[in-house]
């Protein structure tokens, strides 16, 4: 039976983590505030905090640290304790904005409000069932329902008016930060990751069931284009590193594929790849951005296709063999 001192501390969590949730709903619904993204960031993952250290007591877990009891966890200390496994949908969704909290006092985020806020919304109903869950606590009895969808006002910039607005570095980190989250949105294609609002565009040819009309005409003021190839780089390869490694691993655990190495698919495995088969030198794989004296690859979707495949061939001899054999071109 809990003591009457973890009941009431229980509880001051709980309230103190509402408070939390509701501050930062209100700084993101204030369409005055250009902090409003960086603002929630951090009052979301206070209130998911002090909730997740609610349910550590619930469970009988010490939210101290056991050399000092001055000092409670930390809130990936608390996140790896409810949710031991990495693939829960909640955690990662939970680790992006925590990232997104962690460089926003570097980088200027307010013109990728339009990327995030697919993953704050899918993180403002994740606490609501979650709070429910674990301490039967309903948020509408503190907030009015409507108050929680939230809403994107800025207009998204492309990568090209992201370059000229910026500093290359800032630019770059900003487009990767991007491309990471459209990543781990089609991989993960989960509303607990992200809820996404989208316009799909569609091309018919009877005029009494289009919203509005286009021309391919020369004369028209409404033109649209045939693309056909993509040559900007921050789209066709959209991986940073860790992307890579964080996609390879979901889509094997989505597979039931296993490899010959205690750790899994890491950091120590994709280099061996790469290492093998000479990834960076083969374009359509990597590509090498050069800002002053700063040198970083991103990879492309083919490579990501490329390791699943050749995972599938042999999972529980491959690290083995990238060990053994010579290193080899792909396609040789």
């Amino acid at each position: 039976m809990r003591s009457k001192d973890m009941v009431s501390e229980n509880k001051r969590l709980v309230e103190k983590s509402i408070e939390a949730f509701i501050l930062g709903l209100e700084i993101y619904n204030k369409p005055t505030i250009k902090y409003r993204v960086e603002g929630f960031s951090f009052f979301i993952v206070n209130a998911w905090e002090l909730m997740l250290k609610a349910e550590m007591l619930n469970r009988g877990l010490s939210i101290y640290y056991e050399d000092n009891n001055d000092r409670t966890v930390s809130v990936e200390n608390a996140i790896r304790k409810i949710y031991s496994d990495k693939n829960t949908m909640v955690r990662i969704n939970l680790e992006r904005i925590i990232e997104l909290r962690n460089i926003s006092t570097h980088y200027v985020t307010e013109d990728y409000e339009q990327k995030y806020a697919p993953l704050f919304q899918a993180c403002v109903l994740n606490y609501v069932n979650e709070l429910r869950k674990f301490h039967k606590v309903d948020v509408s009895n503190y907030i009015a329902q409507n108050f929680l969808t939230i809403t994107a006002n800025y207009e998204p910039l492309d990568n090209e008016q992201i370059r000229l607005k910026y500093s290359p570095e800032v630019a770059e980190k900003l487009i990767q930060q991007a491309n990471t989250i459209d990543v781990l949105n089609e991989t993960y294609s989960s509303d607990k990751f992200a809820i996404n609002i989208r316009q799909n565009l569609y091309i018919t040819k009877k005029k009494d069931e289009a919203d509005f009309c286009v021309s391919i005409e020369k004369e028209s003021d409404n033109k649209v284009e045939i693309v056909k190839e993509l040559k900007d780089p921050s789209n066709t390869h959209k991986y940073s590193y860790q992307s890579v490694i964080t996609v390879v691993s979901a889509r094997m655990h989505k597979e039931n594929l296993r490899i010959d190495y205690d750790k899994g698919f890491n950091s120590y495995v994709l280099n061996l790849f790469m290492d093998f088969y000479c990834i960076k030198n083969e374009p359509k794989y990597a590509y090498k951005h050069t800002i002053g004296n700063q040198e970083q690859y991103t990879y492309s979707q083919q490579l990501v296709d490329f390791l699943i495949s050749e995972i599938r061939k042999n999972p529980t001899g491959f690290v083995e063999s990238l060990k053994k054999r010579k290193k080899i071109t792909p396609g040789t």
